[in-house]
């Protein structure tokens, strides 16, 4: 199958161009590659990387820690609608045998797909939110299961996976985790830290470990005192990646700015982090073991009030971003497009327009909103 995009605004090594984008088998080839058996009009439109979050627990009702199979279809689905062509897993802290369930039904949904069972969003792998993380700032972590460093228990959830698991996020002031993290590069697991009140020299010695990025930037995080810079001042310092959940409540807009100023456009990645309650109404949710209530699109623990992840989609993440900073759409496509794609070393095959690359692009109108996706070069239906 073979598509040609004409009449579009696409965007390559940071600027926009009036060109072709030809899809064929799965790849984007050169636009002088032959012929195409469909021609799609984007009318003036953007043509644009396909989004990537690699931080999400779910969405359109299906929470991923109880997902099955046809669950992951449906959060992928969902989240091709919004403009996300690729995406991580986010395992919240569970107990072995509910994660290690979990772990499987997303392999079968990957086996799926490789088969040819399309029209959702890439599942690239598995995120694990835990569980070697701090009691002091669990945030929506279940207590009675946060532990130690377990390396074995690591390589039996990534045995499971086939090798999937790609990320994992741990607090430095665990006992174990600064010896543990070259371990988890090891299992093949990009390392972030967070959900931690880590002190400045703990933070630094996991990132000189390995640790490549910050989990949910600012939120579930000791935060910078003057005298006592904490894990946040390590961040910050340091040359590893940000994530940032942009939906105007985890983070104040002004925030945002301070962070994009501090570590540049190349090192902040947008995330949603989002719950099964992304797209649907105000309501009573579950997130992993937790009752979440959502009200005015704002998720929080049922029992506590602190946030339990969002309700924000990529698309709704990159309009705030653009009028959060008013910067302009070709300087904010990065935090979702090529930043996380180099951070979780896939930038070869994802993350730009370039040729060779998988065909996946996002058509977005005048205010920015999705009109259409493209996954691995087939259009999306809804």
């Amino acid at each position: 199958m073979s598509v040609r995009i004409i009449n579009g605004k696409v965007y390559k090594n940071g600027v926009f161009s009036e060109e072709e984008l030809v899809l064929k088998e799965g790849k984007i080839v050169s636009a002088q590659d032959g012929d195409a058996e469909e021609v799609y009009d984007a009318k003036g439109n953007y043509v644009v990387p396909g989004f990537i979050d690699v931080h999400t627990h779910g969405g359109a009702g299906v929470d991923v820690n109880a997902a099955d199979q046809q669950g992951f279809e449906k959060i992928g689905h969902f989240f091709a609608t919004q403009g996300t062509t690729s995406w991580l897993s986010s395992i919240l802290t569970d107990t072995k045998e509910q994660t290690l369930k979990t772990i499987k039904e997303a392999v079968k949904h990957q086996e799926a797909q490789k088969n040819g069972h399309e029209n959702c969003a890439d599942l690239l792998g598995i995120h694990l939110e835990g569980p070697f993380l701090s009691p002091e700032y669990k945030g929506a972590m279940p207590e009675h299961l946060l532990i130690s460093p377990d390396l074995d228990l690591l390589k039996e959830y990534q045995e499971a996976a086939g090798g999937n698991i790609r990320y994992i996020t741990v607090s430095p002031e665990v006992k174990g985790v600064p010896e543990s993290i070259k371990g988890m590069i090891d299992l093949g697991m990009k390392v972030a830290i967070g959900h931690s009140g880590a002190d400045y020299e703990t933070a630094w010695k996991c990132i000189n470990e390995g640790a490549v990025s910050a989990t949910h930037t600012f939120n579930a995080m000791k935060l910078l005192h003057q005298h006592f810079p904490a894990i946040m001042g390590a961040v910050l310092e340091s040359d590893i990646y940000c994530e940032a959940i942009c939906d105007g409540r985890h983070l104040h807009p002004g925030t945002v700015r301070f962070l994009l100023k501090m570590k540049g456009l190349d090192k902040v990645i947008a995330i949603t982090d989002s719950i099964m309650a992304a797209g649907l109404p105000d309501g009573e949710y579950m997130l992993g073991v937790n009752p979440v209530i959502v009200k005015d699109g704002d998720a929080k623990l049922k029992y506590g009030d602190s946030r339990a992840g969002s309700t924000l989609t990529t698309g709704c993440a990159l309009k705030n971003l653009i009028k959060f900073t008013g910067r302009p759409l070709e300087e904010i496509l990065p935090l979702l497009t090529c930043n996380p794609a180099k951070m979780l070393d896939v930038y070869d095959r994802i993350g730009s327009l370039d040729t060779g690359k998988d065909a996946d692009v996002v058509i977005l109108d005048k205010e920015y909103s999705v009109v259409d996706t493209f996954v691995k070069g087939r259009k999306i239906e809804l």
